[in-house]
């Protein structure tokens, strides 16, 4: 009996009460979650779980509220309302943990969607651009489902899987979810200027997409030895490679090769990354590992925020109360990186909203959360400087941090603060 079989046959698998997981990202299984959707009269308090995906979300409909349920790991834009529409939670997790809540069955699964490239001569598939929790999630579900793409890449480490492993494969022929480079503003350029300074030759990386991570690279022409360790990646490593300046000889953990768990571009990425054996997609539990990140020498990590108080706490989760993303990885290679041989730990965000807030405060917004604590972080940038925080006072930090906030916060932070310690 051949496994191949349409969609709609596929999500028959899944039945009322069952929890599924969608591969995340720029492989989210959309075809597969819309075909699920289509059951939704049939169906009763089926949990969705994932991570950030893209694309559409039709589940996600809290008219759908009582067939679906969405459990986030990492929310994204798409799924953002269910919160306070009731037919979504969150899940706190960090990336580097999420495989062992499938693996030591704290959260079961019964269906597991998947997105793949087809099987070789030899029966093997790959997982293409993302890893992260779904091989945990293939080795614990009762039943895999898999949409088999040629426009997935094939991709070298932990996503090799033998159709053996899968249960239904259903084909498709849909591009994979990509962003374009978007050009940098001059405050972006700024920051990354003042990141592309704090990088030795021979450090090894960690950034995400976006355009603060992008403009940190286009700094970075004059490097030389640089490695990659990170979370995801995106284009704008593909014209250092080129070069040589990204080429991994000095890194502590795989060394010669680019060590990820997804990445998220264009379809130039997509094209450089298929059948390209400098690149490893291994699963987070293993990427994000405090403990292999640290064995990089020089490691550099590099992620944003919400806001910062000017103690040092940073909320990269969250807007007050309300749930806007995840804890995702940046504690993981934030506390690697501390502990890394001249390791650097760098949160970078603007230093005002789009409304003109500052994003430097004297306090974080009640109900905010803290990704990484006031003792992880080493540097804050802005646009405005670089702030030093290791093994500054919390007195020393508030100098520091008001001095990189934007000049018309600057004097409102400083007093706003020392107000409310005299208040108590």
């Amino acid at each position: 009996m051949s496994k191949y079989v349409t969609a709609a046959e596929a999500v028959k698998v899944v039945r009322s009460g069952d929890r599924v997981y969608l591969q995340a990202a720029a492989a989210a299984p959309t075809i597969l979650a819309n075909a699920l959707t289509e059951r939704a009269f049939e169906l009763r308090n089926v949990e969705i779980c994932h991570l950030h995906v893209e694309g559409e979300a039709r589940y996600a409909n809290p008219e759908l509220a009582e067939s679906f349920h969405v459990n986030s790991f990492f929310i994204g834009a798409n799924v953002r309302h269910t919160l306070k529409a009731g037919n979504g939670s969150y899940t706190p997790v960090f990336l580097s943990e999420l495989p062992y809540l499938f693996r030591k069955n704290v959260v079961p699964l019964d269906v597991a969607f998947i997105h793949v490239s087809p099987p070789d001569s030899h029966g093997y598939c790959s997982l293409g651009v993302s890893v992260e929790a779904t091989v945990a999630a293939i080795e614990n579900a009762k039943i895999v489902v898999a949409q088999v793409n040629p426009q997935m890449p094939r991709t070298f480490g932990d996503g090799i899987l033998h159709v053996s492993e899968i249960d239904y494969l259903v084909e498709v022929d849909v591009p994979i979810y990509g962003h374009e480079p978007v050009p940098f503003t001059a405050e972006e350029e700024k920051m990354g200027g003042f990141i592309a300074s704090l990088i030795e030759d021979q450090s090894t990386l960690q950034m995400g997409i976006g355009s603060i991570p992008n403009a940190a690279l286009s700094k970075l022409g004059n490097h030389k030895d640089l490695g990659l360790h990170t979370e995801m990646f995106s284009d704008g490593v593909i014209d250092l490679i080129e070069k040589d300046i990204i080429n991994c000889n000095y890194k502590g953990t795989l060394r010669g090769r680019v060590l990820a768990t997804f990445l998220m571009g264009s379809k130039r990425l997509y094209d450089y990354v298929d059948d390209n054996p400098f690149f490893e997609m291994k699963e987070s539990s293993m990427v994000n590992d405090t403990a292999r990140i640290r064995k990089n020498p020089k490691m550099v990590a590099i992620n944003s925020a919400i806001e910062v108080d000017v103690t040092g706490q940073v909320c990269a989760d969250s807007i007050g109360p309300n749930m806007f993303s995840g804890v995702g990885g940046q504690m993981d290679f934030i506390r690697g990186a501390s502990l890394s041989a001249g390791g650097k730990a760098i949160i970078a965000l603007p230093s005002i909203t789009k409304r003109g807030e500052s994003r430097i405060v004297p306090y974080l917004k009640q109900g905010a959360g803290v990704v990484s604590t006031r003792a992880h972080v080493h540097y804050i940038i802005t646009e405005n400087g670089i702030a030093d925080l290791y093994g500054k006072t919390l007195r020393q930090r508030v100098t520091e941090l008001v001095r990189i906030a934007h000049p018309n916060h600057q004097e409102n932070i400083e007093r706003q603060y020392y107000e409310m310690l005299n208040g108590f």
